[in-house]
């Protein structure tokens, strides 16, 4: 890739930029290649974990991003070319919706322990873009960013080709694939869907690269050669969103941007079209995989499961359609929607657009979503207002033109999946906007510095820096331990309970999990399963029932205290109950469980487990029970329970 930093022509165009006082083609200070060093750092590490998504990934991840802020916000004060550079107006339009995410988790979420992490994303992607936007402006450290990326994809398409080809259920960080996605590629990452979502932002800049005017036989070639290996790599996925979104997107650039007029546009077009039916048609004809994929697709006239979940959503905005039920409430409030016999977890609403809707409601969604419209109108209006073409290959108009569509693409693929919530393509999407925003809305004014604003800088870098460390660290820490000791804790189920492995294991869980709930006492989920852990202690050690049996229902109330919304507290609070034989309060626990969640099966398990304590409560007991195997006639608790009734049954006089 060493014709990319060193195109004749694009450096040409750097020196009538620097001649000009454009800030965005001076020279590159030290603190920009800090920046842009440091962000290729965390794009990889993100990248290749899994897309970033593991609570331990973000404990690095978290202070990467405070320290490329912290850099950046410095740089103001230390370095006098970057405190003359003014902001770039389009990094101040996400900044209300920061603010308004930020009284939403703390006054309207039920959920304040996911709604800070929920926060910390989007803060994490507008910060990126911020950096970015006003940090990274030289053309070699944007060229930086723009080739990292390219690489990352390379490997990505690499991995996919292990995966698809050598081994299907491979997946980074030792872990196995699910089931439902073996014989699709997802490369780094751990859904196809997420590796389709990053091949997209580069892919249309890449083919733009390959046929772009003035370009060399070499930078020709190589580009092509990349656009094929990440379209193979785009089919690997077998992603018909991505796919469709990507389609939709090459349809409509020549009708918005394309040159001429519209008689031109509506043919080019076409023409767009009828390659992309003839490519669609001839991937069904020749690839197994992918014809099953449009056939169900066509079977189901279009999703099945998606429909249902965006009807969950569309119901939780109604409910509060001005601010949302709260950020990161809806995988919570879910339960309350749940249809009969839907046993997914859905965890997001697989429509980033409908969950923002949901979660924050029409001021946070117009916040958002509103100013990103407004930013790409600014910046179509400020392209088509340049008399000439911007100097260099990144900025070219069709490179420009070209970045705009895989946002474009990423966007329509919003509608069907949840990339925002996935670190690696948050992160990836706000670099490839700011260098799309730096291309087609330059700022080339100078403004002149000052004391206090060095100051501010450097207070402001002392400040992001702070907050990472001493609150966003601590919280992804001790997520990261829950996480690891409630997948501990499911994985023994089925095994026997007078194991020293199974000992030894749900000691250790213990253990995470009280080191969890000391780092971050405000994470409710750490709280219920530690009353998990002691009521799963309490079948081991009998005789420590009673002291068991507080444990479990002090940590239970600890997180009723913080989330009363969330059923699964409830079912721990009368479980532990139950461990101290207070039966008729454990009552009451689990029928509000079960008015939080009427159609979830294992709330009715528990119910139905619970009222077997009685024999007195034969009939309520069987009702519950029949009402959790209707629900999932699979449930294997709800089953193993049947047939202990029906032992002890038989087994009366």
């Amino acid at each position: 890739m060493a014709f990319l930093f060193s195109e004749p022509g694009v450096l040409a165009g750097s020196v009538r930029g620097r001649m000009s006082g454009s800030p965005q083609s001076s020279r590159a200070s030290v603190g920009e290649w800090a920046q842009t060093v440091l962000l290729v750092g965390n794009l990889a590490w993100t990248t290749l974990c899994l897309g970033g998504y593991r609570p331990e990934t973000m404990v690095v991840t978290s202070v990467l991003t405070g320290a490329l802020l912290a850099i950046n916000l410095a740089a103001r004060g230390f370095e006098r070319d970057a405190a003359r550079r003014p902001m770039h107006p389009a990094g101040w339009f996400l900044l209300p919706f920061l603010v308004y995410a930020a009284i939403n988790v703390a006054w309207v979420t039920p959920v304040r322990w996911l709604g800070w992490r929920d926060w910390f994303g989007w803060a994490e992607m507008i910060a990126v873009f911020w950096v970015v936007l006003n940090g990274v402006r030289a053309p070699a450290t944007r060229r930086t960013l723009f080739v990292a990326l390219v690489a990352l994809g390379v490997v990505a398409v690499l991995l996919a080709c292990y995966q698809r080809f050598v081994r299907p259920d491979w997946l980074m960080l030792h872990r196995v694939q699910a089931e439902q996605f073996i014989g699709r590629a997802s490369g780094p990452f751990g859904i196809p869907n997420s590796l389709a979502a990053f091949l997209l932002l580069l892919l249309p800049a890449l083919g733009a690269l390959t046929f772009r005017r003035g370009a060399g036989a070499v930078a020709r070639v190589f580009c092509g050669w990349l656009t094929l290996v990440f379209g193979f790599g785009l089919v690997l996925t077998i992603s018909r969103g991505a796919w469709l979104g990507l389609g939709l997107a090459l349809v409509i650039w020549p009708l918005a941007a394309g040159r001429g007029g519209w008689r031109r546009r509506i043919g080019t077009a076409m023409l767009v079209t009828t390659g992309l039916v003839a490519a669609g048609g001839t991937l069904y004809a020749t690839v197994p995989r992918v014809h099953d994929r449009i056939a169900a697709l066509i079977r189901d006239a279009g999703e099945t499961s998606r429909p249902i979940i965006w009807r969950v959503a569309w119901k939780l905005f109604r409910e509060h359609p001005l601010v949302g039920t709260g950020a990161a409430s809806y995988n919570v409030l879910f339960e309350k929607y749940r249809p009969e016999g839907f046993l997914d977890q859905p965890q997001w609403a697989h429509n980033d657009y409908l969950n923002t809707l949901s979660d924050y409601g029409l001021v946070g969604f117009g916040l958002f979503f509103g100013a990103s419209g407004l930013i790409a109108w600014r910046c179509l209006r400020a392209r088509r207002d340049a008399p000439v073409d911007a100097p260099g290959w990144l900025d070219s108009r069709a490179t420009t033109a070209a970045l705009g569509v895989g946002l474009l693409a990423f966007a329509f693929q919003l509608f069907v999946d949840f990339h925002f919530k996935i670190p690696a393509l948050a992160l990836g999407f706000a670099v490839m906007a700011a260098l799309a925003v730096q291309g087609r809305w330059p700022v080339t004014r100078t403004t002149a510095s000052s004391l206090s604003g060095r100051v501010m800088g450097v207070a402001a870098a002392g400040a992001a820096l702070s907050l990472v460390w001493f609150f966003v660290r601590p919280a992804f820490e001790a997520e990261a331990l829950r996480y690891r000791a409630r997948q501990s804790i499911d994985q023994l189920a089925g095994k026997p309970e007078n194991s020293p492995d199974y000992r030894d294991r749900l000691a250790e869980s213990r253990d995470m999990l009280a080191r969890a709930v000391a780092i971050a006492p405000g994470n409710a989920q750490a709280w219920a399963d530690v009353a998990y852990a002691a009521s799963l202690r309490a079948h081991i050690f009998p005789k420590e029932l009673p002291a068991l049996g507080v444990e479990a229902e002090t940590a239970a109330a600890r997180a009723l205290s913080i989330s009363p919304d969330c059923v699964e507290f409830w079912v721990r609070q009368g479980v532990a109950r139950d461990m101290r034989g207070r039966w008729y309060d454990g009552s009451l626990d689990f029928a509000h469980a079960v008015t939080l969640a009427p159609d979830t099966s294992w709330v009715w398990f528990y119910y139905a487990d619970h009222l077997s304590r009685k024999s007195t409560e034969r009939g309520l007991t069987e009702a519950a029970l029949a009402l959790c195997l209707r629900l999932d006639p699979r449930n294997p608790d709800g089953l193993a329970l049947r047939q202990r009734l029906a032992i002890s049954q038989s087994a009366a006089p």
